[in-house]
């Protein structure tokens, strides 16, 4: 038998399965070898698509991207300015600033979590001891707003506004609050400058306070650089009419600040604050504290509510003193009113008020010089002139010219009379019936008097029935009446007996103290009308002189230096043998004064006849030869002018001139 063998079958199984192995390898290989450079090309693709948008983020926008980081991370600054300082005449310092903290919200930087940004505004107002919303606290007196009301207040358009949650908080609060702000986003603690009223009541009516800016000015004031969220203003006396010398110029940084609004580093000072001028005034503080004690005890004395007292320097119309009772606590405004403080302020006499210059009531028998003025310049009386004081006068009535029972009277202080009087003595002894006539005239005699068309021009020649233009707001302008303003104001015509009244510094006739003042100024200065003035001059920081002092001269009234003699004669004899003879009179002092007494009804108290309610009055100045001072005193429903407002214009001439020592425990 004979067996092929084919050469393949020679060859082992398991080399041809090796053989066959290798060709598969091979072959595996290539294929590995494709796959990798495949994979190599994407992934070099890949990176340069990555490093094509790296290039174009880093050089083609990286200066946009640079730019929009800057201003996610840095934000401009307002550096608010120092107020200036408010000084009395010789350099005391009347108004300072302080270093207080403050609490702000930047709504922007809450959480944007309702639920947690409520969580921070109640941890917020339990650390501040203020309330979380006013509605937990309705049926209150004063609830207030709570933390939510003010935040929800923010205008949609100001999310990054701060503001202002609480001011002058306690050190030790504060401190608590600036440990947790790292948990209260959107909270920071700002140290801020306030005022600082060393004096108080003393000061506080000349000086005035600061508030927030109201709602109704906030466009005029954002238009003027202030912040309406946290800048407050001059609302009252010398702190708002010299408000724009004294606020300064904010400055400008650009700040660098973390996610939470809070600052880690100042990047650039733009522009440094520049402090506001500092104000001095004609005040003297040391005069100022006597002039308190001495009115307050004359107010003690005759049982009267409210008064002033105003001291000047009638050669230029410096205000020397200032003081208006009762007064207030401007430091109020500085930590803030209280229920206490506003049921205070609402006394029917109030204590917010200047009544030195906000309030005017009639003047009484010290108008007379101004009558006796207006009479000589216009020759109704010369110096030599005699008129008769029988201790009353009666007018018939016009209709019933023969009817006594229609006729009205009008009596003197004197009731027996003063007899023949000139000028002179007409003043010294401030005879009513004398200057009835003198302004009225007298029909049984045919004597002309000076009418109420003249009395009202030299009235306003003198200052009244306008504002003086002193530098503190709200002044009134008093009233001078005349003959249309009765027809158009009460529809009735202007009478003699209107007349008479209106001599004597009665009826419709009113004015305040400080205009009554600066009209006696005229006297004793011989002539000239000067602007009372409160500022002397403002400085800047440094201490150059900004707006130096220059009397103001309003105009040179036109009376004759002899007849103004012959008034100050008058009022001189009135402190020499007239009446302020008992209460008036210094010791080597030559004082001229006038004293007056004015009945009134008004809304607190009205009397009938002879029981009216009576204001007591005195002006006076000193020497009589060169006067350096002034004073008037006013008190309201004070009684006898003579008997309770001399003593307290006297005692401060005589504190002046060194006779008279004032302390804190008074004369």
């Amino acid at each position: 038998m004979r067996v092929n063998i084919q050469s393949e079958d020679l060859v082992p199984r398991v080399g041809r399965e090796r053989a066959g192995q290798g060709r598969g390898a091979g072959l595996s290989t290539a294929n590995g070898a494709v796959r990798v450079y495949v994979l190599g090309l994407i992934i070099l693709a890949v990176f340069g698509l990555f490093a094509r948008r790296l290039y174009h983020l880093q050089f083609v926008q990286g200066h946009q991207y640079t730019f929009e980081a800057e201003q996610q991370s840095t934000k401009v600054l307002t550096v608010p300015a120092w107020r200036g300082i408010i000084y009395d005449r010789s350099g005391e310092r009347l108004v300072g600033n302080v270093p207080s903290f403050k609490v702000t919200v930047v709504p922007a930087y809450l959480p944007s979590d309702e639920e947690r940004a409520t969580e921070v505004l109640i941890r917020l107002a339990v650390l501040l001891d203020i309330p979380y919303t006013s509605a937990n606290h309705e049926g209150e007196d004063n609830p207030g707003r709570g933390v939510r009301e003010m935040v929800e207040e923010v205008p949609y358009a100001a999310p990054y506004q701060p503001i202002v949650i609480k001011r002058n908080v306690e050190r030790e609060r504060a401190l608590l609050v600036a440990q947790e702000t790292g948990s209260l986003p959107g909270v920071a603690v700002e140290v801020e400058s306030v005022r600082e009223y060393p004096h108080g009541p003393l000061m506080s009516q000349i000086l005035g306070y600061l508030l927030p800016i109201p709602e109704e000015a906030e466009e005029r004031y954002r238009a003027q650089g202030y912040d309406p969220a946290t800048d407050r203003v001059g609302s009252a006396g010398v702190e708002a009419t010299y408000e724009d010398r004294l606020r300064g110029q904010k400055g400008e940084q650009i700040v660098e600040a973390d996610v939470l609004g809070r600052v880690r580093r100042v990047v650039e000072e733009r522009s440094a604050p520049t402090p506001g001028g500092n104000v001095h005034l004609t005040l003297d503080l040391e005069l100022q504290q006597a002039a308190q004690e001495i009115l307050k005890l004359g107010l003690e004395e005759a049982g009267s509510p409210r008064g002033a007292a105003i001291a000047m320097n009638p050669q230029t119309g410096e205000i020397l003193a200032m003081v208006s009772l009762p007064t207030y606590d401007n430091n109020v405004f500085v930590r803030g009113v209280s229920q206490a403080d506003l049921a205070e302020w609402g006394d029917v006499h109030r204590p917010l008020f200047n009544h030195a210059i906000q309030v005017a009531v009639p003047p009484g028998s010290v108008f007379k010089v101004v009558v006796a003025a207006g009479a000589l310049e216009e020759g109704v009386v010369t110096g030599s002139t005699q008129l008769n004081c029988a201790g009353q006068i009666v007018v018939p009535n016009r209709y019933y010219p023969n009817d006594p029972g229609y006729a009205q009277t009008f009596l003197c202080w004197n009731r027996a009379g003063h007899g023949d009087l000139n000028v002179v003595g007409g003043i010294a002894n401030s005879c009513n019936v004398y200057f009835y006539k003198v302004g009225g005239g007298f029909e049984e005699t045919g004597f002309d008097g000076l009418g109420v068309g003249r009395i009202a021009e030299y009235a306003r020649l003198f200052g009244m029935g306008e504002r003086t233009g002193v530098e503190l707001p709200a002044e009134s302008p008093g009233l001078v009446p005349s003959a249309e303003w009765k027809r158009h104001t009460y529809r009735e015509s202007w009478s003699t007996g209107d007349t008479y009244n209106l001599s004597i510094g009665q009826g419709f006739l009113e004015v305040t103290p400080l205009q009554l003042l600066n009209a006696v100024n005229v006297l004793a200065n011989n002539g000239t009308l000067y602007r009372p003035q409160i500022v002397h001059h403002v400085t800047d920081a440094d201490g150059g002189v900004l707006e130096p002092f220059e009397p103001d001269v309003l105009r040179r009234v036109p009376v004759s230096e002899e007849y103004l003699a012959l008034i100050r004669e008058g009022m001189e004899g009135a402190v020499t043998y007239g009446t302020a003879t008992r209460r008036g009179q210094i010791e080597g002092v030559r004082v001229a004064g006038k004293t007056g007494t004015a009945q009134f009804c008004d809304d607190i108290m009205c009397g009938v006849g002879f029981d009216q309610a009576q204001h007591a009055w005195y002006a006076a100045f000193a020497p009589m030869d060169e006067p350096e001072i002034s004073v008037v005193a006013f008190l309201y429903n004070g009684g006898e002018g003579s008997i309770t407002a001399v003593p307290v214009a006297r005692d401060i001439l005589a504190h002046y001139f060194g006779v008279f020592e004032v302390d804190e425990t008074g004369p």
